[in-house]
């Protein structure tokens, strides 16, 4: 069975050993305001989401990553449910996250109801799309 929670202390070494888009510092603060779920099958840690807040009030998805043997099992979906309806519970409207746009992420985010919104265009990448979903229907 998987258990989704925020990430502790003592998720701090196996989070900084598997993520290396993170300074480690970084990686402290994060875990310290919650900005980290993690997803374990018993003590494992199998998946992770990281997020932060664009504006600084915008609820955004900086990172999810499962580990392989794990996927294809929907943790993925699980860990971004779970980020969303915490969010919401915090009064959010909605959320926001990226993906480059020779990824397959794409696919896996709009199947879950995300929709395009923009474009971050960087030189000799591939253009990063973001995409955002209403939590709350839309008046």
């Amino acid at each position: 069975m998987v258990h989704i929670g925020y990430a502790s202390t003592q998720d701090f070494e196996s989070l900084q050993t598997l993520d290396h888009h993170i300074r480690p510092a970084m990686l402290a603060q994060k875990i310290d305001r919650q900005e980290i779920l993690v997803a374990k099958i018993g003590d494992e840690l199998v998946g992770w989401l990281r997020f932060g807040y664009f504006w600084d009030n915008l609820p955004f998805m900086n990172l999810l990553f499962v580990l392989e043997p794990h996927r294809g099992n929907h943790l993925g979906e699980q860990l971004v449910v779970h980020w969303e309806n915490a969010m919401k519970t915090q009064g959010f409207d909605q959320v926001f996250t990226s993906t480059l746009a020779d990824e397959n992420a794409q696919h896996f985010y709009r199947k879950l109801g995300y929709i395009d919104c923009g474009a971050l265009l960087l030189p000799g990448e591939a253009a990063e799309i973001i995409l955002r979903k209403p939590l709350r229907e839309q008046i």
